[in-house]
């Protein structure tokens, strides 16, 4: 694919994504789920209002920006309602987040192009990502988790970017790095999990060097039977590997990737852009919602907010009906409903708040369904799955051959994509098999990115791929989830729905 195509490919990615998410932005006159919450905070900073969050205050502040300039904007106000605190219309309290979410595609595009410079990967990274009903349905209303998303991309963006520039280029995108990593742990604190990850990849770059530094030291189990001279050629091959990595040009993108750099990162480079600048920046963000708020400086707002979560309770449908464990957000056994009205006909205009009809009574279903694509998010864990068990057996059958523990001298771009991948989708999700507290499917959301991009590589692998069948393999799987996107989208969108058509897209009672 040339530079023209990639393009023209790039920006069909973002106007669909853009579509999307403004059709009938203000379709509902009313607050969905958590803009309860978030919507009225941004109004709050906006009327000059003291309240307690249980979140740090970045999103809100956002989200106060775009009701104000919103607000300013002469269209978008047909309906407006006092929900908030003050009279507004939908469109003021949701366009920024619509705007903000609709550039996800293009961030993890361009996180799959840095990875592997090649093309087809990232317009299906991006095309998967924007064919998501999660995001979809997050980005058209006034919520978080997209913030924790974007700005955590970002991060993994201007790290890649850095990784494949040297000297003050190099540090110029370590500060962005740094910056919008905090951004993302000052929207939420499980936006640390993406900081994690990049801390975690660049430690496994450095074992794997050191693996290779000294082959003879404790990292190795050899065996006693190798001849010494099969020891120096080894070591002298795996030198002149070592040469040619640390001579990478990105001229050259069919064999190199900037995460082959990671080792040019010392410890107080990491420590200072990806420590201090993160920590500065989250402390920052918290100084209008204190002057706003005195009740409690930062370390007692701080207490606070755990206390909050901690007493929150356990994942049980007697604390929430849509509570859901980590363990069934991949298969997506339990997604949750942001809203669900009934009406007698499409012309009837709906309540801006109060119970659906009785059962059986409502010939027309309103249903805003926080669930994935499901071929998507299946699809994807088959990929990811698949990543795991080519970088295990790439150790297994390397330490069969060599009869010791090691890894090839110079792993390949297509394995540094899995180690990078595996690493942030662990450092993403497993975090959560200790939290006690209720949590719900969008916590899966900074785990799921992950996901598209496995799915988005393994189809591109298909392609790629000099068989036929495993390029009909590819083809397929990107059929099936277009499809499978435009069938459920109604539920993304809020589209009316016949009693029949709803639960024909209720595969489960779990769903619904």
């Amino acid at each position: 694919m040339n530079k023209k195509w990639f393009r023209i490919g790039m920006v069909s990615v973002f106007i669909l994504s853009v579509a999307l998410r403004f059709w009938g932005l203000e379709r509902f006159n009313t607050l969905v789920f958590d803009e309860v919450y978030f919507a009225k905070f941004g109004n709050n900073y906006l009327t000059h209002t003291p309240f307690f969050n249980a979140h740090p205050p970045l999103s809100q502040y956002i989200i106060g920006i775009g009701i104000w300039i919103g607000s300013h904007i002469p269209f978008g106000h047909d309906t407006v309602n006092g929900l908030t605190g003050s009279m507004r219309s939908p469109w003021t309290y949701r366009w920024l987040n619509a705007l903000t979410g609709s550039f996800i595609p293009l961030v993890v595009a361009a996180i799959a192009y840095q990875l592997s410079y090649r093309r087809i990967f990232a317009i299906l990274a991006g095309l998967f990502t924007a064919c998501d009903g999660i995001f979809l349905v997050e980005s058209r209303y006034a919520l978080s988790n997209i913030y924790i998303v974007i700005f955590g991309l970002l991060g993994h963006w201007f790290l890649l970017l850095a990784l494949d520039n040297q000297n003050r280029r190099r540090s110029f995108w370590l500060v962005f790095a740094g910056i919008t990593f905090g951004a993302s742990v000052g929207t939420k604190w499980n936006g640390l999990w993406f900081l994690s990850g990049a801390y975690l990849i660049w430690i496994a770059a450095w074992v794997i060097h050191l693996i290779h530094s000294f082959p003879n030291s404790k990292f190795f189990f050899t065996s006693p039977l190798l001849k010494e001279a099969e020891g120096r050629s080894q070591e002298s091959e795996f030198r002149r590997q070592e040469a040619e990595v640390n001579t990478y040009s990105p001229s050259s993108p069919s064999s190199q990737t900037p995460l082959q750099n990671l080792t040019q990162l010392n410890i107080f480079q990491m420590l200072f852009y990806l420590g201090i600048i993160p920590a500065f920046i989250y402390s920052i963000i918290w100084i209008p919602h204190l002057q706003l708020d005195k009740t409690y400086g930062f370390i007692a707002v701080h207490q606070q907010i755990l206390k909050f979560h901690l007493h929150l309770g356990g994942n049980s449908p007697n604390v929430h009906p849509y509570c859901a464990a980590w363990y069934k957000w991949p298969l997506m056994t339990r997604p949750m409903a942001y809203y669900y009205q009934t009406a007698e006909s499409i012309t009837e205009p709906l309540p801006v708040m109060g119970p659906p009809l009785p059962a059986g009574a409502g010939q027309v279903v309103y249903d805003v369904h926080a669930m994935g694509n499901p071929f998507l998010w299946w699809f994807g864990v088959a990929a990811m799955l698949f990543l795991i068990g080519m970088l295990v057996s790439q150790v297994v059958i390397f330490w069969v051959k060599e009869k010791r523990f090691s890894t090839k001298a110079t792993l390949s771009v297509d394995t540094w994509i899995a180690l990078y991948l595996v690493i942030n989708y662990a450092a993403n999700l497993l975090p959560w098999v200790k939290v006690t507290r209720c949590v719900f499917i969008y916590h899966y959301m900074c785990a799921v990115v992950f996901i598209f991009l496995a799915i988005a590589w393994f189809v591109d692998q298909c392609l790629r791929s000099y068989y036929q069948q495993l390029r009909a393999v590819g083809v397929t799987i990107t059929f099936i989830i277009l499809v499978a996107f435009i069938f459920w989208m109604p539920i993304y969108l809020g589209l009316p729905l016949s009693p029949n058509g709803y639960k024909l897209r209720m595969w489960f009672n779990s769903w619904i």
